[in-house]
C-alpha cells in the first residue's frame, strides 16, 4: 500500500523516513520510493536534507542512523558548569511545594533542578532517570519512586512497558520537563523516538506541567513530537532571547516566567 498522503508533504514524509529508520536500522532509497510513491530522486533529496540536519548518515543507496550518543556524553553534559542552566534550575526548583507528588523527566536540566530543591523539602518524586533518583535520595524528606525497564544509554533513562505501566498508575501534582525543542505550532519535540512514550506518560499523569528550557530551544523543532504546547501550564526560560518572542507561548495560555536580570 502506497503512502500517497506523505508524498504531498515533504516534512511529514521525512519524519516517516526517520521512523522507518528507527525501526529497521537502515533505509534504501529504492524501497522508500515504492513505499511513498515518489521518485528515487525525491527520496535522495529527502535523505540529503536529513543528512544536512545531522539526523541520518547517508550511504550508497540509502541511509543509516547517525552514530548514537553514549552515556559518557550525557555525563559530560551533566558535569559542565552552565551558569544559565544553574540559574534556571534554582528558579524552577522554587515551584516545587511540600507534600506534592512530582514527576521529574530525564535530562541534565531536570537533574540540576532536583539538586537545587530546598534542603528540607518533603515530596514524593517519580522519575525514570537513575541519576535523578540518586540525586533526590540525598534529601531526607524526599521519597523516590524509580521507574524501571530498559536503560537508554543516550538519555540515561529507563523506558519500555514496565516504566510506562508504573507511570500510568500515578497521578502527580506536578511534572517538570526539560525540552529538546519547543515550537508554538509544532509543540514539544524530541531528538530520540524511543523516549517519547515516557515523556508523554509523565505529561499525561500530572495535574500541572512546567517546562524549563534555555532560549535556544524556543522555536526549534526535532523529528519526534511529544505533545502540543497546550499540555504546558508554565514555561520557564531566560530573560533575553536571541530571536523570537515568548508572547507566542503566552497567547496559547501558557504562563511564561523569565529569569530576572
Amino acid at each position: 500500500m502506497h503512502d500517497h498522503s506523505a508524498s504531498e508533504l515533504p516534512s511529514l514524509r521525512r519524519q516517516k523516513i526517520l521512523l522507518i529508520l528507527e525501526r529497521d536500522g537502515k533505509v534504501m532509497a529504492s524501497e522508500l520510493s515504492q513505499h511513498f510513491a515518489v521518485s528515487e530522486d525525491t527520496i535522495r533529496r529527502d535523505l540529503a536534507e536529513l543528512d544536512n540536519a545531522g539526523l541520518v548518515q547517508r550511504v550508497h543507496g540509502g541511509a543509516l542512523p547517525r552514530p548514537k550518543d553514549t552515556g559518557k556524553d550525557f555525563i559530560t553534559r551533566v558535569g559542565e558548569t552552565d551558569e544559565v542552566k544553574t540559574n534556571l534550575a534554582q528558579f524552577a526548583a522554587r515551584r516545587v511545594q511540600d507534600g506534592q507528588i512530582v514527576m521529574f523527566d530525564s535530562g541534565s536540566t531536570t537533574l540540576q533542578i532536583a539538586r537545587s530543591l530546598p534542603a528540607g523539602i518533603t515530596i514524593t518524586a517519580v522519575t525514570a532517570s537513575p541519576m535523578i533518583a540518586i540525586a533526590l535520595s540525598e534529601f531526607e524528606g524526599v521519597k523516590v519512586i524509580l521507574a524501571g525497564g530498559t536503560l537508554n544509554p543516550r538519555t540515561m533513562s529507563a523506558g519500555g512497558h514496565e516504566a510506562l505501566r508504573l507511570l500510568a498508575g500515578i497521578k502527580a501534582d506536578l511534572a517538570i520537563t526539560g525540552v529538546c525543542a519547543i515550537h508554538p505550532e509544532v509543540g514539544i519535540t524530541s531528538l530520540h523516538f524511543d523516549e517519547v512514550p515516557v515523556k508523554q506518560a509523565m505529561l499525561d499523569g500530572a495535574t500541572r506541567v512546567i517546562a524549563v528550557t534555555t532560549a535556544d530551544k524556543l522555536g526549534a523543532v526535532e523529528p519526534f513530537v511529544v505533545a502540543g504546547c497546550e499540555r504546558l501550564h508554565m514555561l520557564i526560560t531566560e530573560r533575553h532571547l536571541a530571536s523570537g518572542s515568548v508572547e507566542d507561548y503566552r497567547r496559547l495560555g501558557i504562563e511564561v516566567e523569565q529569569l530576572p536580570d
